[in-house]
């Protein structure tokens, strides 16, 4: 019902809004094997489907989405029309939907029967109507097709000799029974197969609706003359009767069976296939986002914080508080990112399109972020002292287990806005795996972050090579208040683009408030009276949130020197269909390697140059405000941030680029 559900939003959605004239992106043919058929006999009848580049049909069971071709005979009297054959499928796992579709052409045969009184001689016309789901990874378009041809009443004439390819796609029964069973939600399945037979990536293709879970990994393994799979149970397996399916053995190939309950052996020694393979993926995401973390130690408003708690560890000899305060401090960023992705898994579950970085998308959450950048520029810059981010003499104090976990936890979260390297393919990764695997990805990100003051806690060696703690700290210190200062500027910019002029006025209003508190507190820290300025500054920082909103979107996208248009699936799919290059990228304003992007490399006179002289066209995807359409878009390409960068040159599919630009890599695209 989810399904059919989803199905129908988007037929209803797409119908609404395709055009009428809009060409079919699969051209659909009726071919017969014999022009001739005599009285009596059978003849097999082919749909040749050939999709478009980038376009799929679906299988008979369609999967997670999608929809099962439908074809209406108009056949002659008494003559009669099996139902649809269809070749071994593939798999196609889009945002955590598993399909099974088509992506190259094919066919689906049907036999026609012809009655044993069928005058010989005669011309008969044979009409079908299909109709059909033809797909991209990110739009689907229902279409018709009305096809025809003649036959024969007769003898048999020359054979059509593309049905022995045609044939030789469609699964080949199994000769011997095949069981399954059901038990602690899972559906398991005992297939024949001999032992010294070749499989490359088996998998099993329900036929029967609802009887497994389709997007499930699928554990195969061989027990002797069997395969035993084993997968997470659909809703419909309880009451299974039977089960149809087909058995892929690799190369296009693949068995047809019928199970019934019955016996499944234990499993056997395990076969490489999408068990196999998602494993792989998971370690290729962790790797990624561990990768990822520890480049985002370099922003400029987790470096300086890195830096000074880098700086505490100096103290010669004491290897006990060093390590127990950069386990504090891994500890406290595992934590954060932990609790992002496991808030960001549940906004996904519930239907929202939202990515990484979410939290940015509401104005409030950037107030905040603003207000406590402020207060940390401060304190760097000896308004107040705060011993867990201080420095000078302070470092050589002990800021204390409680002090790192705090200080980790907001390197965490404000090292967020931007999936820079690596991280933008580990977190689309994360939002298609299971929930473990996920949240592993998470865990893998905070230890990425915390890996730089985990080495030096642990390692003397590394702590040997940092300068002494003394008196110069202090100078350090201010130093480094200057990228939090720029850290906040940035901020207030973001927030009047999200919130207009008034929202950053009021911004940098509460953040004046939020400084004169804080001068109050550090004039009062000495004295031990300090309850009534933290009040004050509790009110600047509280105060001004439930005023800030996100102001209403521009009425137009603004002019610039490459003529962009803000994107839109639709309009990428009409510039494609006119063979139009089009170059997309996906922005937003809290991104800070996307604008430098766009300011290095995007927005450069020799770029649009470029670009004019070839005819591309430049489709802006901006999520500063959190689109749906663009949340789902960069899911459906396996991201869950930004930036993201496409190049769709005219007849080819889409080209993805580096998350670091140059001009030279963008005017390349088109010499």
């Amino acid at each position: 019902m989810t399904r059919l559900a989803a199905l129908l939003a988007t037929l209803f959605a797409l119908i609404a809004s395709a055009p009428a004239e809009a060409a079919n992106h699969m051209s659909v043919s009726l071919v017969p094997e014999t022009q001739g058929v005599a009285p009596g006999g059978t003849v097999t009848l082919a749909f040749v489907m050939r999709p478009q580049a980038g376009w799929h049909g679906y299988w008979r069971n369609p999967g997670d989405a999608g929809t099962e071709p439908r074809v209406e005979w108009r056949l002659g009297e008494q003559w009669r029309a099996d139902p649809l054959q269809y070749p071994v499928p593939q798999r196609l796992s889009v945002a955590g939907l598993m399909n099974y579709v088509f992506e190259r052409d094919y066919a689906l045969l049907a036999a026609i029967h012809v009655p044993a009184d069928a005058e010989p001689g005669v011309v008969v016309p044979v009409d079908a109507r299909l109709d059909y789901l033809v797909c991209t990874e990110q739009l689907c378009v229902p279409e018709t097709a009305s096809v025809s041809t003649e036959l024969n009443v007769g003898a048999p004439g020359r054979r059509d000799p593309s049905f022995d390819r045609y044939r030789q796609a469609l699964p080949r029964p199994l000769a011997s029974p095949a069981h399954f069973a059901v038990a602690n939600g899972k559906l398991r399945f005992a297939i024949p197969f001999p032992a010294s037979a070749a499989l490359a990536d088996p998998y099993v293709y329900p036929a029967t609706d609802d009887a497994l879970r389709y997007s499930a990994a699928q554990a195969v393994s061989r027990n002797g003359d069997t395969l035993v799979i084993e997968t997470e149970a659909g809703t419909g397996a309880a009451r299974l009767t039977s089960f149809d399916g087909v058995l892929a053995t690799g190369g296009g190939a693949g068995l047809s069976f019928t199970a019934t309950p019955g016996p499944v052996p234990a499993a056997g020694a395990p076969v490489a296939g999408p068990a196999a393979a998602e494993g792989g993926s998971i370690l290729l995401a962790l790797l990624g986002a561990l990768v990822g973390g520890l480049i985002l130690n370099v922003m400029p408003c987790v470096f300086p914080i890195l830096s000074l708690k880098a700086l505490s560890l100096a103290r010669a000899g004491d290897g006990v508080h060093a390590r127990r305060e950069a386990l504090a401090y891994a500890a406290g960023v595992v934590a954060t990112c932990l609790a992002l992705g496991l808030v960001l898994l549940a906004l996904r579950a519930g239907g929202s399109a939202a990515g990484w970085a979410f939290q940015l998308q509401d104005p409030r959450v950037i107030l905040f972020l603003l207000l406590l950048v402020t207060a940390i520029a401060l304190n760097l810059a000896g308004l107040f002292e705060l011993p867990v981010l201080g420095g000078g003499d302070s470092l050589t104090r002990a800021g204390g287990a409680r002090g790192a976990f705090f200080t980790g936890a907001l390197a965490a979260f404000v090292a967020t806005p931007c999936a820079g390297p690596f991280l933008g393919v580990a977190l689309g990764a994360a939002l298609v795996l299971p929930i473990w695997a996920a949240l592993a990805v998470f865990v893998g990100l905070g230890l990425g972050l915390a890996l730089p003051f985990l080495l030096l806690g642990f390692i003397p060696a590394l702590r040997r090579w940092l300068p002494k703690p003394g008196t110069w700290m202090r100078t350090f210190q201010r130093i480094l208040s200057v990228p939090m200062f720029l850290t906040a500027l940035g901020l207030a910019w973001v927030l009047g683009k999200e919130s207009g002029v008034d929202g950053m006025a009021l911004g940098l209003g509460a953040a004046i408030a939020l400084g004169l508190a804080l001068w109050w507190f550090g004039a009062r820290q000495g004295r031990g009276r300090t309850w009534l300025p933290l009040a004050f500054v509790a009110v600047a920082v509280a105060a001004p949130l439930p005023f800030v909103q996100l102001a209403p979107p521009a009425a137009a996208h603004e002019a610039d020197a490459l003529g962009s248009e803000p994107f839109s699936e639709s309009r990428l799919a009409e510039l494609r269909a006119a063979n139009r290059p089009v170059f997309v990228y996906f922005t937003a304003d809290w991104c800070l390697s996307c604008k430098v992007n766009e300011r290095a490399a995007i927005d450069r006179a020799e770029v649009a140059q470029a670009f004019r002289a070839r005819g591309v066209k430049v489709l802006v995807g901006d999520w500063t405000r959190g689109d749906p359409a663009i949340g789902r878009f960069l899911a459906a390409h396996g991201r869950s941030g930004v930036p993201y960068y496409l190049f769709y040159a005219p007849g080819r599919e889409a080209r993805e680029l580096p998350q670091l630009l140059t001009p030279s890599m963008l005017t390349a695209l088109v010499t």
